[in-house]
């Protein structure tokens, strides 16, 4: 739970969240206040990761504070601010709420905080912070190829800072960690979850891509790229393999007509991606169109790709919900990690480039919709 004035970007679940100040990385504004109110299970203790506390210096912190209390027990860490900071990046309390208050009054300079939290189950946490070299957990020199493990935290994706690469490629090793996490569908964001990746060798163009409802910036040459894993890709390679359609349908198809006379089927077996050409689409102002996927048996479905008409016609999809069914008679909506509502995809922004995004939870299912 938050309140006040002075609340910026904000996630809090169960097991992980993340929290900043308003405008944060800009200058936090005057005379403002927030509390959040963070709570674990029942015997889980509290872990919290100062991203960055950037608070303009005065004596006992007067003028701008972060002060964490624990209700249970009385005690307080703080107050912080810039010549005032915490003595480890890591704060390992024994209970299972905290009381953190942000407080400013008049100032010229300061970007604010940034902090994450997790349970005392996931104890190899990462700060969702920019650059590698913020997490306390990463060896500045670990031979090539070794893998890590960590724990991130849930609402990294709108933290501050950029990702260059894409999932295919793997990522420049200054992107910000778990937001290329995200990016790269290993995690959701509304959960957070324990990443395992490796520092390999840097290649020398980094290409941008749209995935999960992040885009990635286009960037030249590094020295070292990280590359996640997923779980089930360590036990078989096969994981991310494109699964087989064997048959399309869809709810309706456009006959086209062109200026020449000449018709054109934009029917559901054109929808493959790898189909050149025309694509599938609905017929003109169609209420509710659906395109269906039969794989031919229940299959692991792990996300989806997406892309417009490659030929003549500006075409695309913005944005769609997914439904699943084992039977083609009753039908499941996709509702992500939340379960509370179902979920609505992110789609493309144009005709020419492809989007993708993550099923986490994946779908288990021989029909997709």
């Amino acid at each position: 739970v938050s309140a006040g004035n002075g609340c910026g970007h904000t996630l809090l679940t169960p097991h992980s969240g993340t929290l900043s100040s308003k405008n944060y990385p800009g200058t936090y504004p005057n005379h403002t206040m927030c509390c959040w109110q963070l709570r674990a299970p029942p015997g889980m203790s509290l872990l919290l990761a100062f991203g960055d506390v950037d608070l303009e210096p005065s004596e006992h912190c007067a003028h701008s504070s972060l002060l964490l209390t624990d209700p249970q027990t009385g005690a307080a860490y703080g107050p912080y601010c810039r010549n005032s900071i915490p003595s480890a990046p890591l704060l390992v309390t024994n209970s299972s709420t905290v009381t953190v208050l942000f407080n400013s009054t008049s100032h010229r300079s300061g970007r604010g905080l940034l902090l994450s939290y997790a349970t005392s189950q996931h104890p190899g946490m990462g700060a969702a912070s920019p650059g590698m070299q913020r997490h306390p957990w990463w060896n500045p020199e670990p031979p090539l190829t070794m893998c890590f493990s960590v724990f991130c935290p849930a609402g990294c994706k709108d933290i501050h800072g950029d990702i260059w690469g894409n999932p295919s490629q793997g990522y420049r090793d200054t992107s910000v960690l778990c937001k290329a996490a995200v990016h790269a569908g290993v995690i959701a964001d509304d959960l957070g979850g324990q990443i395992t990746l490796s520092r390999e060798k840097g290649i020398t163009l980094y290409e941008s891509a749209f995935a999960n409802g992040l885009h990635s910036k286009r960037g030249s040459l590094s020295e070292k790229r990280l590359v996640f894993h997923k779980v089930c890709c360590l036990l078989s390679p096969a994981c991310d393999d494109a699964l087989e359609v064997v048959a399309f349908n869809a709810s309706s198809w456009w006959h086209e007509v062109d200026v020449l006379g000449q018709n054109r089927a934009w029917v559901a077996e054109r929808a493959a991606l790898s189909t050149t050409g025309h694509s599938w689409a609905a017929e003109p102002d169609a209420e509710a169109a659906w395109l269906e996927l039969d794989l031919g048996t229940r299959r692991n479905v792990t996300g989806i790709i997406t892309k417009g008409s490659s030929e003549q016609h500006d075409y695309y999809v913005m944005s769609y919900h997914v439904s699943s069914s084992r039977d083609r008679k009753n039908w499941r909506p996709y509702r992500g990690s939340s379960g509370q509502e179902d979920k609505v995809f992110e789609g493309n922004a144009d005709s020419q480039g492809e989007v993708s995004n993550a099923f986490i939870p994946p779908i288990i299912a021989r029909y997709i919709r």
